[in-house]
């Protein structure tokens, strides 16, 4: 059991999976903690075991995020509890069909689910972390963010706005005490499968971590200063060079006239201009 108090973290999808690992891990390096995920049964079992097993607090709230109302009732207790100071946004759905083969409906609930509530739950503690000068947030990302081919698009395109999101909340945040990482898990043992369609047993077992060797990297990651953590990239250089040379192009992808590729004369856009302004 841990003595050091490091205040609360709110974890969401917090029953089950990667989400009860970081609970547990979290607990035994002195955090209280805040439980969220639908399932009432579960997270009353996962919060006694937890008190039992490391002597901290730990409360639950039985919410699903889709849900406004539910989702209202965390986003107030991130903005009114000033102990808590790590969010883990954890909860989320994916998919593994085809995008002509998806139900809309479904990837709907996927978009509010893995991109609005985890935003509304950012907006929700960033102020206060920023106030009090100190805060931890954890998005879990996926690296489809970076490989959209490998599941369905929309799958893919909800975990690259986490990673989006997430590196512009560290350049805005870091300066005012905030700390914040993407973690991009690549397959992992945990029901994510079976709920998305392809029950886990049927991956290659050589591209499976397990949930818990997940985490303990991606806690490794965040101890060592990374803002994206990639549990399974065996070379951080990698990362690195995939980085700089976004960076370096950010500088060279907005302009007043068109690549010379296009080729499309300047003059042209020039004369546009110039009619525009006679008008």
């Amino acid at each position: 059991m841990s003595t050091t108090n490091k205040g609360t973290a709110l974890i969401t999808g917090a029953s089950a999976g990667i989400g009860a690992i970081y609970a547990d891990r979290l607990a035994k390096r002195g955090y209280d903690l805040i439980l969220v995920a639908r399932d009432k049964t579960r997270l009353a079992g996962l919060a006694q075991r937890l008190r039992s097993s490391t002597g901290r607090s730990v409360d639950t709230v039985a919410a699903d995020l889709n849900d406004k109302t539910d989702l209202a009732e965390v986003e107030a207790i991130l903005r009114a509890n000033a102990d808590i100071t790590l969010l883990v946004n954890n909860a989320g759905v994916g998919a593994t069909a085809p995008l002509l083969s998806a139900d809309i409906e479904k990837m709907d609930d996927m978009i509010r689910l893995n991109v609005g509530a985890l935003t509304r739950l950012t907006y929700a503690a960033a102020p206060g972390f920023v106030a009090r000068g100190k805060g931890t947030i954890i998005n879990i990302s996926s690296i489809v963010a970076i490989s959209p081919e490998t599941l369905n698009g929309v799958y893919g395109g909800s975990k690259a706005f986490v990673l989006a999101f997430s590196l512009s909340l560290h350049h805005e945040l870091a300066d005012k005490g905030v700390r914040v990482q993407a973690v991009l898990p690549g397959a992992t043992a945990t029901d994510f499968w079976d709920i998305a369609g392809v029950p886990v047993h049927k991956l290659p077992a050589a591209i499976v971590m397990s949930a818990d060797d997940m985490v303990d990297a991606a806690l490794s990651g965040l101890d060592q200063g990374e803002v994206v953590t990639i549990p399974s990239l065996a070379d951080k250089a990698d990362w690195d060079k995939y980085d700089a040379a976004r960076r370096a192009m950010s500088g060279k992808i907005s302009s007043a006239v068109p690549a010379a590729r296009y080729k499309v004369s300047a003059n042209t856009s020039a004369s546009k201009a110039t009619v525009t302004s006679a008008q």
